[in-house]
């Protein structure tokens, strides 16, 4: 049986995972996925392609507040729901309102990464269009490069860690889901799935970057591993892996749920 084996959430963009035994599936994706955004002083993201030291800042939730740490820093608080000015924020070619968290914040982090940066989250109420070549009218995402949700089955990672001198974790990747129970790469084949109540489309295979070079543990880079894919996961000059999703509608996820292949 094909089951959820991992279920994550990065509520920073392009900081650490957190790793979760149940989600909600929403409008933007699992519940408070990148809804926070670090951008420079022109208002464009801020990723670990050019600032690998983005994924040692980690962060959890309490008491309404999302703790971020980060070493040799203190912790800093961030409400969940923030309010202040509504500026311009830009994801590649999407520019969005959000709301500025303000002078703390900005202070934080760019002491932290020793560049101008400043913290943005997503509004509620903000509309961002998942690409219309690959969904439908009506499918959103927050400060996600693309899509609301990216998947890999456990067997792929597997079948890459065979041909590596040194294995690597899922979290390098990524995902949102991780399901166990299938064939290297039986997700490129899926149309549509469906888990619990939230059917899911995968509409379009993830062409990888830079990122999964980089030990989410350390910031060090080390090419190994896309330089493995590279020589069987490339098509059209972009090495994929992993295949990104969208939702029908809302719902509750847990990691042992069984996935139906309805397509």
């Amino acid at each position: 049986m094909i089951r959820l084996s991992q279920l994550a959430i990065y509520p920073v963009k392009s900081t650490s995972q957190i790793a979760l035994t149940h989600a909600q599936a929403g409008p933007f994706g699992l519940d408070m996925d990148r809804r926070w955004m670090l951008i420079d002083e022109q208002g464009y993201m801020l990723t670990q392609r050019k600032h690998p030291r983005l994924c040692l800042i980690q962060s959890h939730f309490e008491a309404n507040c999302l703790i971020i740490s980060a070493p040799d820093m203190e912790p800093l608080n961030i409400p969940v729901q923030p309010s202040g000015n509504i500026i311009k924020a830009t994801v590649w070619n999407d520019t969005c309102n959000a709301y500025d968290c303000g002078k703390q914040a900005t202070q934080w982090f760019s002491t932290f990464l020793k560049i101008p940066a400043r913290l943005v989250f997503f509004p509620q109420n903000e509309q961002r269009q998942v690409d219309l070549d690959y969904a439908k009218k009506g499918d959103t995402t927050a400060f996600s490069d693309g899509f609301p949700y990216l998947l890999i089955s456990q067997a792929s990672l597997d079948d890459l860690n065979n041909r590596l001198s040194s294995a690597v974790e899922m979290k390098r990747f990524r995902p949102n889901l991780v399901v166990e129970g299938t064939e290297a790469f039986a997700e490129d084949k899926w149309k549509k799935i469906r888990i619990g109540d939230v059917t899911f489309n995968l509409v379009k295979p993830c062409s990888r970057c830079s990122i999964p070079s980089i030990n989410p543990d350390t910031a060090e880079k080390s090419a190994e591993a896309v330089k493995t894919l590279a020589g069987y996961r490339m098509q059209n000059n972009k090495i994929f892996f992993g295949q990104n999703l969208t939702s029908e509608g809302n719902g509750k996820l847990e990691v042992g749920m069984p996935v139906e292949i309805l397509l």
